[in-house]
């Protein structure tokens, strides 16, 4: 995410994992709304009644959905470095990443925190200014890493994604060539042994397997996403993989499927599957964890076809739109979603009235914001770690 590209750099780009990327952005806005439903998720505001289908529905988007994300993120890392080398590319993901995340965590984080205390207590009423200073009073914490500073009311929200990805991208800098030396040995065996792609699920059902699974960030160890971005890194843009990627889509799809039905009796009637070590607790995330590699594998290999090219005019497409939208939508998603729940959960209406009101009010309002109140402006598209805009000219020099 956060791989921001001009018209002029368009041709030579994925364009189905820049839309993928984005539609699972997106597709954020339903999640997070179904949480407002959901009996088991402590999100910020909760509808009085709930129910199970929102846990079921939501275990088809939280096996597979992130982990895209930091895969296409190492791969996006693996052409970033390749062009600016290890010290560029940690001076323009600080910036790209690390800019928004100080802003956001400033500016927009506060917002569902203030409305989760107005929510719960009917009678609070302290001031947004007030809280926003409490908020703010924080203090280091290392144990946590890399989420490294804590408070009684802080947190980064729905921006873990964006510490996580900053602190792989720091740790990959400076192993990035040897990765991509030893990557380069391995990927020639997959054109007679394409059964190999699924060696990483073995590591991923470990991790998560025995360091536990965490609700806080989508139901993943936040090291599995690690081992997500390091493949994803390794597996850039060699002709070989996307080869052996695209001849095991079906079968490794179905088998992804076969270990996610795996995980149903775990999570719906034993122990507590993110954290217990019992031995059914223990096979659950290890399921999990390998369904997931299945998945993304099979969904980037059912993706990656030949497709005619298409003669594009004027000034751009829905493409290449998408494709910088990724992260700015990621950034403004969760506090308006919060926000339209707090106002809509007291309504008398079903429950399916209200979560299409939320949905669409949110979707609406996200994109406006992006277009009108991000997109178009120099200081807005370097807060929300954007490029400038490559159709602004550069200031004409002085005389």
């Amino acid at each position: 995410m956060g791989a921001d590209t001009g018209n002029g750099a368009w041709a030579g780009r994925r364009g189905e994992l820049d839309v993928l990327r984005a539609l699972v952005v997106l597709g954020l806005v339903f999640f997070h709304t179904a949480l407002v439903f959901s009996p088991d998720d402590d999100f910020y505001v909760k509808n009085a009644r709930t129910t199970d289908a929102v846990t079921v529905l939501a275990g088809f988007g939280v096996v597979w959905a992130m982990p895209m994300l930091f895969l296409v993120a190492g791969l996006g890392a693996r052409h970033s470095i390749r062009r600016r080398g290890p010290a560029g590319f940690a001076r323009e993901r600080l910036l790209r990443l690390g800019v928004p995340l100080v802003f956001a965590t400033a500016v927009l984080c506060p917002l569902p925190q203030w409305l989760r205390l107005r929510a719960a207590d009917p009678g609070y009423d302290e001031p947004y200014g007030r809280f926003w200073a409490r908020f703010l009073s924080v203090r280091p914490d290392l144990a946590d890493f890399p989420f490294v500073l804590e408070g009684d009311h802080f947190e980064t929200g729905h921006l873990w994604f964006v510490v996580l990805l900053l602190a792989f991208c720091l740790l990959l800098a400076p192993v990035a060539a040897r990765l991509a030396a030893g990557a380069g040995r391995v990927a020639p065996a997959l054109r007679s042994r394409p059964a190999l792609l699924l060696l990483p699920a073995l590591p991923l059902a470990a991790v998560n397997a025995l360091l536990g699974m965490e609700e806080g960030f989508a139901g993943w160890n936040r090291w599995a996403y690690l081992l997500f971005f390091v493949h994803g890194f390794a597996l850039a843009d060699d002709e070989r993989v996307r080869e052996a990627t695209r001849r095991t889509a079906v079968p490794v799809g179905v088998l992804g499927v076969v270990l996610f039905a795996g995980t149903a009796p775990g999570f719906v009637a034993g122990d507590d599957p993110f954290t217990a070590w019992t031995p059914s607790a223990l096979v659950t995330r290890a399921l999990f964890g390998a369904a997931g590699w299945c998945w993304v594998i099979a969904i980037l290999g059912l993706l990656d076809r030949p497709r005619r090219p298409r003669v594009r005019s004027g000034r751009g497409g829905m493409l290449p739109y998408l494709a910088v939208a990724a992260l700015p939508l990621y950034v403004l998603h969760q506090p308006v979603v919060v926000a339209f729940a707090y106002g809509v959960v007291g309504w008398s209406a079903p429950m399916a009235v209200k979560y299409a009101v939320i949905v669409a009010a949110s979707l609406t309002a996200v994109l406006a914001l992006y277009e009108y109140g991000v997109r178009r402006w120099a200081v807005t598209r370097f807060l929300f770690g954007m490029r400038p805009d490559p159709r602004t000219p550069p200031p004409a020099p002085a005389r």
